[in-house]
C-alpha cells in the first residue's frame, strides 16, 4: 500500500482550521437565534400596529412607510452586504409582517416569472396572494371589481416608451389610482436546450424582442421571431419545442429547466421598465414623491403650451409626458404627465387648480413615493 507522505505540521494546520471553523459556525448559530428572536419581536410590534390601524380604518399596505424603512436600513448599513441584499431581506420581513394583519391579493400579467411577476415580488415580497391574469386589462378589472387589492402593470420602458394597453385602461377606469411605482432593470437572456446554431425559432413578448432586436439579428439571423403573451410563456414553449429558444429572465430559465446560452442580450445596458402599482388607496406624503395626472385640452393652437407652462410657473419638475389618442370621431389626445411633488403640497394644489380651469378634463392618478431602480 502506498502511503501519502504529509508535510511536517500538516495535521496541526488541519486541526487548527477545523477548530476555527467550528468556532465560527458556533458564532453563526448563536447569531441566527438572535436574528430570529429580533425578527419575531419586530413582527409582534408590526401586528400591534396593525390592530391600531384596523381600528382607525387604515390600510395594511403602506408604500410610503415601507420606502422609509428601506431607506433607513440602506443608509445605516456599513456592509459587507450590498444594498440590494439588504433591501431584499427587509422586503421579505415587511411582507411577512404585513401578512399577519392581512394577506393582500396582487394581480399581475402572468404567468409566473414574467417581468410583471418579478416587479410584483420586488414591491410586495412573497407573503401575498398573487393572482396571475392574461392581460393588462384584466389586471385593472380585477382591482376595479375588488377581486384583488392591488395590481402591477407596466407603464413605460426606457427603450420602447409607453405601454399603450396600460394608458388605455387608465382612460377607461380613471378611478383607479397609482399607489406606488417599481423601477426594474430589465436583463434579457437567450434561453434554450439546444445549441445556438440549432435555433430556428425565438419566442418572447413583443417588447422583449424589440429591446433585443440588434443582438438577435447579429447572433441568430437564421431564426424567425415569434411574439407571445409573456417572456414566461416563451420559456415554456422553448422547453417543449425542439429548435426553439426564448428571450426571458434568469428566473424563467430556472423554472423551466432551460440553459442560459447568452446573458444580458438587451441592446441598451440601461434598459429599464417602470411599473405602476394600481389600487384605490391614497398614499400619504413622504417629501420625496411624484404625482401622476392625465388631462385633455382643447384641440387648438397653444393649448398644450399653456398647460405645460403651469408647471413651469409653479416650479414643478416634469418627469414624464406622453400623448395618447382618444378613441373618438374627432382627432383628440389625452396627455399623461407625472411630476415631482405630492397632491398635498401647496405648489401642486395651486398648479392643479389652475390646470383644471384650462382643461376639458383632468384626472389625478395619484401621488406616490419616488422609487429607485432595482435589479
Amino acid at each position: 500500500m502506498t502511503r501519502t507522505k504529509l508535510e511536517p505540521g500538516t495535521n496541526a494546520v488541519s486541526s487548527r482550521v477545523a477548530a476555527t471553523l467550528r468556532s465560527l459556525r458556533t458564532q453563526i448559530d448563536r447569531l441566527d437565534l438572535q436574528i430570529l428572536k429580533l425578527v419575531n419581536e419586530r413582527a409582534s410590534v408590526a401586528a400591534e400596529i396593525g390592530k391600531y390601524k384596523n381600528e382607525a380604518g387604515g390600510e395594511v399596505f403602506s408604500p410610503a412607510r415601507e420606502e422609509e424603512v428601506l431607506q433607513n436600513v440602506v443608509e445605516a448599513t456599513k456592509g459587507p452586504l450590498d444594498e440590494g441584499t439588504i433591501k431584499a431581506i427587509f422586503r421579505e420581513i415587511m411582507s411577512g409582517s404585513r401578512a399577519l394583519q392581512k394577506v393582500i391579493k396582487v394581480a399581475y400579467l402572468g404567468p409566473e416569472y414574467s417581468f410583471s411577476h418579478l416587479a410584483a415580488v420586488e414591491r410586495f415580497g412573497q407573503a401575498v396572494e398573487f393572482m396571475r391574469v392574461g392581460s393588462i386589462a384584466a389586471v385593472f378589472e380585477e382591482v376595479n371589481r375588488s377581486h384583488a387589492d392591488f395590481g402591477v402593470v407596466p407603464l413605460e420602458n426606457s427603450t420602447d416608451g409607453r405601454v399603450a394597453d396600460t394608458l388605455d385602461m387608465f382612460i377607461r377606469l380613471p378611478q383607479l389610482k397609482i399607489s406606488a411605482e417599481v423601477r426594474l432593470r430589465i436583463h434579457h437572456n437567450l434561453l434554450a436546450n439546444c445549441d445556438q446554431q440549432e435555433i430556428r425559432r425565438v419566442y418572447s413578448k413583443p417588447q422583449a424582442l424589440s429591446q433585443c432586436r440588434n443582438w438577435l439579428s447579429k447572433n441568430v439571423p437564421h431564426a424567425s421571431l415569434h411574439e407571445v403573451a409573456s417572456t414566461a410563456t416563451a420559456a415554456e414553449l422553448a422547453q417543449r419545442e425542439p429548435g426553439a429558444a426564448a428571450v426571458a429572465s434568469n428566473q424563467a430559465a430556472v423554472r423551466f429547466g432551460l440553459r442560459v446560452l447568452f446573458s444580458d442580450i438587451e441592446d441598451s445596458p440601461y434598459n429599464e421598465t417602470r411599473f405602476a402599482v394600481i389600487g384605490t388607496q391614497e398614499c400619504p406624503r413622504t417629501g420625496h414623491d411624484k404625482t401622476a395626472i392625465m388631462f385633455k385640452i382643447a384641440h387648438e393652437p397653444g393649448s398644450l403650451v399653456a398647460a405645460l407652462n403651469v408647471f413651469k410657473q409653479n416650479k414643478l419638475n416634469l418627469t414624464w409626458i406622453e400623448s395618447f389618442p382618444v378613441k373618438s370621431p374627432k382627432a383628440e389626445y389625452v396627455f399623461f404627465v407625472d411630476f415631482e411633488g405630492h397632491i398635498e403640497d401647496l405648489r401642486v394644489k395651486r398648479a392643479l387648480a389652475t390646470l383644471k380651469d384650462q382643461c376639458d378634463q383632468l384626472s389625478i392618478l395619484g401621488s406616490f413615493p419616488i422609487a429607485q431602480v432595482s435589479g
